[in-house]
């Protein structure tokens, strides 16, 4: 099964996150800043990143740029998943590393289609 990091510092926001990615056949970890989710991915790299980009501590696009500078880090597929919709956020995430690039509010579709479009179902 593959694991997926759900990086949000909304608890709602994870929480349906966590039940689409379940239902796609994802276990899932959870990171509430971009911060604790660097910890996680050096305590387990996962499959798959769904990362906000405005958070308290590091954000996401920092985060971005910190894990792809780790050992292993250029492996996990990243989808950038945020309200940020102007294209200077779209080139800044896509220059840092990112896989792809989702706007909220997401459902189910949304979030099938883009994880198909990256090869991870």
């Amino acid at each position: 099964m593959k694991q997926c990091l759900v990086v949000d510092d909304s608890r709602v926001i994870r929480k349906v996150a966590r039940r689409i990615l379940e239902d796609l056949e994802f276990s899932i970890v959870e990171a509430e800043d971009g911060e604790v989710a660097l910890n996680k991915c050096h305590e387990q790299m996962p499959d798959a990143i769904l990362l906000d980009w405005n958070m308290p501590v590091m954000n996401g696009l920092d985060f971005l740029v910190a894990l792809r500078n780790e050992a292993g880090g250029k492996d996990p597929v990243v989808v950038f998943c945020t309200t940020e919709n102007d294209m200077n956020h779209i080139t800044q995430a896509i220059s840092a590393g990112a896989d792809e690039y989702i706007m909220k509010p997401f459902d189910k579709d949304i979030i099938e289609a883009k994880f198909q479009e990256v090869g991870l179902i």
